[in-house]
């Protein structure tokens, strides 16, 4: 019961200071045996998750009596989530994933890479079907790999940045046997002296084919196949950490083509934990969480930091970007900081970023969940534009009693305003490419799409996006385009009326690697149902 009255106490507290303007919450399953700790999107609609393998026994058996090799845990530690029939199978996991990372290649197969101890060398392979399990890589990589960060590269290979401890980045697939790993003296400079606020560092490729990096409160802009920095951008104005354990989150975001190129290109980066609060939280003090956001136009010769501030202070939460483009916030609490019991007040809000808004009108804040997703939680953006969203875990094993926030191994969904019924005469449906589709790159594609309410041809776009590997409140290779074009025209076929909506597909892999997308058409801000394409 003083649980019960101390959470209540903290959804008062921190009411959110203007109302809420849309969005609702529905569980899909009240367990899923496992706290998603990680989570990846999978182009058959198929959500891979996993936690770690020393939590303890998890609340899903493997099938057929299997166990873990030298281990009495019988009990899975990944799932497989199917999203048409709401439905998990369990999976093996035989190495420890705790705090990895990951890519969805262009194959279709999500490459996890890293872990902790057995497992922080290992490559870990999934390919989904009905009987499809984990595939293990020992010594797949050259260094241990334990809250780094993954980034898809044009090349199709995946570019392997950090950890704790290991200041240098890899490849993987390897070119050969010999290949080694580059020092990168940037995470040693943005490494703290007892406090490492740069791990999980954020990775975006940019359409010049360099990487921009972010790590504590700075950045770089990096070409990797040189081992040089290019660029070093002015530090965050305020100065505070914003990755692990400060735990902000960021995104790139939307990137417009236009003929063939991209000619703005910014990165925001919100929330996350000011300078001490990871030391003060393992003593009891719990300090606010940030309620700022960085926006940096890295295409600008000289960029300078736009700080806004958000309604509500952050931190562990999570950066999606949404079809039509905005920003969704979600999870996280507001007070603490990242790691075991550190976290505390809960953030049941999202927020929704408008970039496109004037300064000022930009924030939205969300109906509430009335479920804590604190340290270990996770997001992605589904095939329909839901929100999935699970985990939450802040204890080092599985805790569901006498603990002020249980371990949560729920499934839940958040449909954005888009997806209200007051919307839906507004929303595309797309009526050609139902299966995935193959496009390359630059050619003309035409879309073909209905609306049952009135259309303003004007407000059409297409957009893409890829999915992306989320855990510790990061997005690996999370990216949206704008495809170039967008002129529609609406047809008639027999008695049946369409539109149709023609673009072209982007110039590059700089731009878009090579691999499978999320392809939406949007009208006035309300997008369609996704299609599965595959760009190469």
């Amino acid at each position: 019961m003083a649980i019960y009255l101390q959470l209540l106490f903290f959804a008062l507290l921190h009411t959110p200071p203007c109302s809420a303007t849309g969005g609702s919450w529905s569980v899909l399953l009240p367990s899923v045996g496992i706290s998603a700790m990680h989570m990846q999107l999978l182009p058959n609609d198929r959500v891979v998750m996993f936690d770690r393998t020393d939590f303890g026994t998890s609340r899903i058996s493997l099938p057929n009596g299997k166990c873990r090799h030298n281990s009495t845990d019988c009990s899975a530690h990944s799932v497989e989530y199917d999203v048409a029939s709401n439905s998990i199978r369990p999976l093996m996991l035989l190495t420890d994933v705790w705090c990895s990372s990951g890519t969805l290649m262009p194959n279709g197969r999500l490459t996890q890479t890293g872990g902790w101890g057995d497992g922080s060398q290992v490559v870990r392979i999934y390919r989904s079907c009905d009987t499809c399990d984990w595939q293990e890589i020992q010594n797949g990589l050259n260094q241990p790999r334990w809250y780094a960060t993954n980034q898809i590269l044009p090349d199709s290979r995946q570019i392997i940045i950090g950890g704790r401890q290991t200041f240098n980045y890899e490849f993987y697939p390897k070119m050969s046997a010999t290949e080694t790993s580059y020092s990168l003296p940037f995470l040693v400079q943005t490494s703290d002296l007892n406090i490492e606020n740069n791990l999980y560092p954020f990775v975006f490729l940019i359409p010049d084919g360099n990487l921009f990096i972010f790590a504590n409160n700075r950045a770089i802009l990096f070409d990797y196949s040189r081992n040089k920095v290019v660029k070093n951008y002015p530090t965050m104005p305020d100065g505070q950490p914003r990755n692990y354990p400060s735990t902000g989150s960021a995104v790139l975001l939307p990137l417009q083509i236009n003929k063939g190129t991209v000619n703005t290109i910014e990165v925001l980066v919100c929330g996350g934990a000011p300078k001490g609060a990871f030391i003060n939280a393992l003593n009891a003090r719990f300090d606010r969480a940030l309620d700022t956001c960085g926006r940096l136009k890295i295409s600008d010769q000289n960029p300078e930091w736009l700080m806004e501030t958000m309604p509500l202070a952050r931190v562990l939460g999570d950066m999606l970007l949404l079809p039509n483009g905005h920003v969704l916030n979600i999870n996280g609490a507001s007070e603490g900081s990242a790691g075991w019991e550190l976290g505390r007040n809960p953030v049941l809000n999202p927020v929704v970023y408008l970039p496109e808004n004037p300064i000022g009108s930009r924030f939205q804040v969300q109906n509430p969940s009335n479920k804590p997703r604190m340290y270990h939680s996770t997001a992605v953006l589904l095939r329909d534009g839901r929100v999935l969203v699970g985990g939450s875990n802040p204890h080092d094993k599985y805790a569901f009693t006498d603990v002020l926030y249980p371990t949560e191994l729920s499934l839940e969904a958040f449909a954005p305003s888009y997806l209200d019924p007051s919307s839906s005469i507004l929303r595309p449906n797309i009526i050609s490419h139902k299966r995935k589709a193959k496009m390359h790159y630059g050619e003309q594609i035409i879309i073909r799409f209905t609306i049952t309410g009135d259309v303003n041809l004007s407000l059409i776009s297409v957009t893409m996006i890829a999915p992306s590997f989320n855990t510790h409140s990061f997005s690996m290779n999370q990216r949206l385009l704008v495809l170039d074009g967008g002129n529609s025209t609406k047809a008639v076929f027999g008695r049946r009326s369409y539109y149709t909506v023609e673009v072209t597909a982007p110039p590059s892999g700089n731009i878009a690697p090579a691999g499978d997308y999320l392809l939406f058409v949007v009208h006035n801000e309300v997008p369609s149902p996704g299609i599965w394409v595959r760009i190469q």
